[in-house]
């Protein structure tokens, strides 16, 4: 699998390239465009969920102890899982889903429809169950009965904010405040100072300098991030695309790679100070980190429940609001609930993704005539 994995990316990345050079100058615009601070909001909290909150601390002790990341330093190797050329598959599927779909119909094809459905519905379902699972190391002493019930209220939440995209909008600004808030608080909680912060942040140097080393999988767990990203990137690139003001293509890139990263850069360089000075949270603290992390996962889920009833045609003025809130909420902690029985990993979707790629790819090649006369 990691073979076809490091194809997977290099073809993609070389792809990026490929569309900056010959359609650099081809304007993007969304079908409801929105400021670029509202498109970068929806963008960040819809693509990341709470393990951006929550896995650092935990990451950082393995990176230093495993031969395998030795080229670099913990922070370093954790802002590659994370940030800058991984959004470049987000990148991709944006441009495609702003300039090419929309001429194509590619994604209207039934059998394509179908599977890209199934990956978003799985993809849902499996992060609400990943919440669930990695609750009782989130919330010390948690009862099994409070557990079950925070995913229920995440749901329940996550469905209500989708059933208007004004409150997915709202609910993404809100949530980018937020995090710049905690951000801010963790900060002077260390009271590391200027001093203290800069020094921690220039750790980040190392991952630019080994920047190649990210392209392939040096390990299962790297491999497990990026079968992450690809699991993620066509959802991610039908919904945020929609929202995008024109913009050129090697913006777009530029936006994408450098907006994002630049939060996920800051955020890792205070949490490893943290981890540098064996600094303990207190419990104020852990509690903002959880608070934060659960709005996260409502991000996520709202824009991907958004996404799959718009596709099925199952919206709120098809089957009114309260049949909708009922019908999601239900179906989707039902399927949360029964991730528990199967060996199901997020590598499978990963590989499914690659494979619609493949399809993708070929089906424009078929339709070469119609993309080019599209993109002049």
């Amino acid at each position: 699998m990691n073979t076809i994995l490091t194809a997977a990316v290099a073809v993609s990345l070389l792809t990026s390239a490929i569309i900056v050079l010959r359609w650099g100058h081809t304007v993007c615009e969304g079908s409801l465009p929105s400021s670029r601070f509202a498109f970068c909001a929806i963008l960040f909290t819809s693509g990341l969920d709470v393990g951006l909150i929550m896995f650092p601390l935990t990451e950082f002790p393995v990176y230093a102890a495993e031969n395998t990341y030795q080229f670099a330093n913990p922070l370093a190797v954790e802002f590659g899982m994370w940030g800058f050329l991984v959004w470049a598959l987000y990148f991709l599927t944006t441009f495609y889903f702003c300039a090419v779909e929309p001429k194509l119909g590619l994604f209207e094809i039934p059998a394509v429809k179908f599977v890209n459905n199934g990956v978003i519905i799985a993809t849902c379902a499996f992060t609400g169950f990943l919440f669930l699972s990695y609750l009782p190391s989130y919330i010390e002493g948690i009862s099994s009965a409070a557990q079950y019930g925070l995913v229920a209220v995440v749901v329940l939440s996550a469905v209500l904010s989708s059933t208007d995209v004004k409150y997915v909008k709202i609910l993404s600004i809100a949530s980018v405040w937020l995090f710049f808030a905690l951000i801010a608080f963790l900060w002077i909680d260390s009271d590391m100072g200027l001093g203290g912060f800069l020094g921690s942040a220039a750790n980040l140097g190392d991952y630019f300098v080994n920047l190649h080393r990210f392209v392939a999988p040096m390990s299962d767990y790297h491999a497990f991030y990026l079968f992450w990203w690809f699991a993620w990137s066509i959802m991610i690139g039908q919904f945020v695309s929609r929202f995008l003001s024109p913009m050129k293509t090697r913006n777009l890139l530029i936006t994408l790679l450098v907006i994002p990263s630049i939060p996920i850069a800051i955020w890792f360089s205070v949490l490893y100070y943290y981890h540098a000075y064996a600094l303990e949270l207190s419990d104020t603290v852990k509690f903002c980190l959880i608070t934060v992390g659960v709005v996260f996962v409502i991000n996520s889920l709202d824009s991907l429940i958004r996404l799959y009833t718009v596709n099925l045609g199952t919206t709120v003025d098809k089957l009114g609001r309260g049949n909708y809130i009922v019908f999601n909420a239900l179906a989707m902690f039902t399927l949360i609930m029964l991730y528990q029985f199967t060996p199901f990993e997020i590598q499978w979707v990963g590989l499914t993704v690659i494979a619609l790629y493949c399809v993708i790819y070929v089906l424009l090649c078929r339709r070469r005539e119609l993309l080019l006369g599209h993109t002049r």
